[in-house]
């Protein structure tokens, strides 16, 4: 097996990793692994390993992570597994992964999979593949003002702190989109293939990881409160259930407004509006144990 890993993740993580691949190392799997040394490149190198025959790519990472790995595992028969290494690890409790070194171990080695159909956002900046989920408006622009630092030093807790930094100041533009053949607007989107969100909390109960379509989740109303009602109410694991919180299911979303808005995908910066969102050409197997 190959295994990707970004070794800026951090001392503490890389310790985790070592963990793992002892343990591996010890029952006589024979693995390769390759360091990331910018973005992108964790696709390039799943890419490169599938060209090269491996039956199976390892992404040791957070969510961002496995999306890239995932991104150049897309229309080949390589099986992606998952070291969850994360700040959030959302793909990792979607799918019931383990945690546990000795368990994230034998789960790879046992190589059972289960099928996962990402989404792919495409525009003028390029195109996105995400596993998990994408989002446009208010959580997008704390994500790019994120400092990585802070992240670093305070895991999940830095993004509760930078939304108390920005939710005063961000302007809380409308974003138009399409939603299918209707057109809608709302205060932030999040664009859905998995049910979680931030962690273990539940946003999108609809979600189907493994078929094709999103769950679409429109947050309709603005400002500072708003944000901070959304926030007191993700943390008691209701923002599914919070008022002004509307889900519906797609087969496409097309952010078609003029104005440019942050994006994020899985929990990292990525491109901004306009851009169109459909499935990626096809499911891919993720090993679950």
């Amino acid at each position: 097996m190959v295994i990707i890993f970004n070794p800026a993740a951090g001392r503490r993580r890389a310790q985790l990793l070592w963990r793992v691949l002892d343990v591996l190392l010890t029952n006589g799997v024979r693995l390769s692994l390759c360091e990331t040394s910018c973005t992108g490149h964790a696709a390039r190198l799943a890419r490169a390993a599938v060209e090269n025959g491996a039956p199976m790519v390892v992404a040791a990472g957070g969510d961002g992570t496995i999306a890239e790995v995932a991104s150049g595992l897309i229309g080949s028969q390589a099986r992606l597994g998952v070291i969850p290494l994360g700040t959030a690890n959302v793909v990792a409790h979607e799918l019931g992964l383990p945690f546990a070194p000795r368990a994230v171990a034998a789960a790879l080695a046992f190589g059972r999979t289960r099928d996962v159909w990402p989404g792919l956002a495409r525009g003028p900046d390029g195109e996105r593949l995400f596993v998990q989920m994408l989002g446009v408006g208010f959580d997008a622009h704390v994500v790019h003002r994120l400092p990585i630092g802070l992240k670093r030093a305070l895991g999940r807790g830095a993004y509760a702190l930078q939304t108390l930094r920005e939710a005063f100041g961000y302007q809380y533009q409308p974003i138009r989109l399409r939603i299918d053949d209707a057109e809608t607007e709302a205060a932030s989107v999040i664009v859905c293939k998995g049910r979680l969100y931030g962690g273990p909390f539940v946003l999108a109960p609809h979600a189907q990881p493994d078929a094709p379509g999103f769950s679409v989740v429109l947050f309709e109303r603005a400002g500072a409160r708003a944000v901070l009602c959304y926030g007191a109410a993700l943390a008691l694991n209701a923002l599914s259930r919070a008022p002004g919180v509307r889900q519906v299911r797609a087969q496409r979303v097309d952010f078609i407004g003029n104005e440019r808005v942050a994006a994020q995908a899985d929990g990292d910066a990525a491109a901004w509006t306009p851009f169109s969102v459909t499935d990626a050409p096809g499911p891919i197997p993720v090993v679950v144990g």
